[in-house]
């Protein structure tokens, strides 16, 4: 099957994808680890993608509009919405892929997936170690073997991944689908403010202007949409960051403190071990190992 695929009018791939019998026809599913300092450059695709963060993170703008995705973020895009993808050195990022379309069928995705979909929003979740995630590993899976009998579980598992989504958009019934929406976009606003004052860190009453939600509440939601609290965000962020800056910038590890928001430097190194298991110098030197003479 042609790699290229995707890249094509749906139309258009229905003479190479002679095993699909019914939409939806996938002509991507795979996993990639991407090398250091990778980016995808924009670009549009006249189909369904499906884009699933499985470790690190990484900067994926979608008709403008940017979004930082961690480990378990979901983004769905639709045909012809141009989107770019930016890692970041030292961050890890391995994703799923899943491209799709329904051939000449008009399907009414957007009423399946939800409202907020129709709408603009390219944000479906965060299925960390949730059934979700296996589904699309599952996806992966046999997508790369050949034969009827796994084309047809291929199909099988998108739909049960689309249904999936869907029960959860629809779960709580119209009314709380739309308070849900409201929240995800405020959850949203509330890492990207995170992100954008790493430095000076945040106060919990600023989030609570943000977001009109008292500092439980956000640390409830929060937490279930992340899988940590805004607090423990802030300080993964800043690590990553450390990280990033001990790579490129050849500042000094003081001065890393600093620009990740760390006064104390002895303060920022314990904190820095507890998380990685190594000082910033021990993991500094697993990168820049001598060459030997040969």
């Amino acid at each position: 099957m042609s790699n290229k695929l995707y890249f094509l009018e749906p139309d258009d791939t229905l003479e190479q994808l002679q095993d699909y019998y019914f939409p939806p026809y996938l002509t991507l599913a795979h996993m990639f680890h991407a090398p250091d300092g990778w980016s995808l450059k924009p670009r549009q695709l006249k189909q369904y993608q499906l884009q699933y963060v499985l470790e690190g993170a990484a900067e994926y703008v979608i008709e403008g509009r940017t979004y930082m995705t961690h480990r378990g973020d979901l983004l769905f895009h639709g045909p012809n919405e141009r989107h770019h993808v930016r890692t970041m050195p030292g961050t890890p990022y391995v994703c799923i892929s899943v491209v799709f379309h329904f051939g000449g069928v008009s399907f009414p995705i957007h009423d399946l997936l939800g409202p907020e979909t129709a709408g603009g929003s390219h944000y479906m979740g965060n299925f960390a170690n949730q059934a979700l995630e296996n589904k699309l590993s599952e996806l992966v899976l046999h997508y790369r073997q050949s034969g009827l009998y796994h084309q047809l579980l291929c199909q099988n598992v998108l739909m049960r991944i689309l249904l999936q989504l869907s029960a959860a958009s629809d779960a709580l019934g119209p009314t709380a689908s739309k308070k849900e929406d409201a929240n995800k976009a405020k959850l949203i606003l509330v890492r990207n403010y995170i992100d954008s004052h790493l430095r000076e860190g945040f106060g919990h009453r600023d989030l609570e202007k943000l977001t009109g939600w008292s500092r439980n509440y956000i640390i409830v939601q929060f937490r279930k949409a992340f899988g940590m609290s805004p607090t423990q965000y802030l300080i993964r962020v800043r690590l990553e960051k450390a990280k990033e800056l001990a790579l490129q910038s050849g500042l000094s590890f003081s001065e890393i403190a600093s620009e990740v928001g760390y006064v104390n430097i002895h303060a920022f190194g314990k904190i820095f071990k507890r998380k990685t298991g190594m000082s910033l110098s021990e993991f500094c030197a697993t990168l820049f190992k001598d060459t030997p003479d040969k």
